[in-house]
């Protein structure tokens, strides 16, 4: 599902018109990425949880090649999936 078709699926379960969706999910999205940004926790309740999670610094080989390669520590978002959301996703 691309992002068209997720707006059209909640414009049609709300009296919203579709550019109103857009720009509230667009809100959404940027207070997200913001809080993330400077490494809050936001949890949904029975969804997910998106958290900052920080990975040190290692070593590594090129695969190709066998040289020795240092990575750089870095930080990733990571989602942690809520009760509800496994349960309902895991069903036959």
């Amino acid at each position: 599902m691309i992002k068209k078709d997720f707006l059209k699926a909640i414009a049609s379960k709300t009296d919203i018109s579709m550019a109103k969706v857009e720009q509230i999910l667009d809100a959404v999205f940027e207070t997200i990425t913001k809080l993330l940004s400077k490494g809050d926790e936001i949890a949904f309740t029975d969804f997910g949880k998106f958290k900052v999670v920080k990975h040190a610094a290692r070593k590594g080989r090129n695969p190709q090649t066998g040289e020795a390669l240092k990575i750089q520590a870095r930080k990733v978002v990571k989602f942690v999936v809520g009760k509800k959301l496994k349960e309902t996703v895991g069903r036959k």
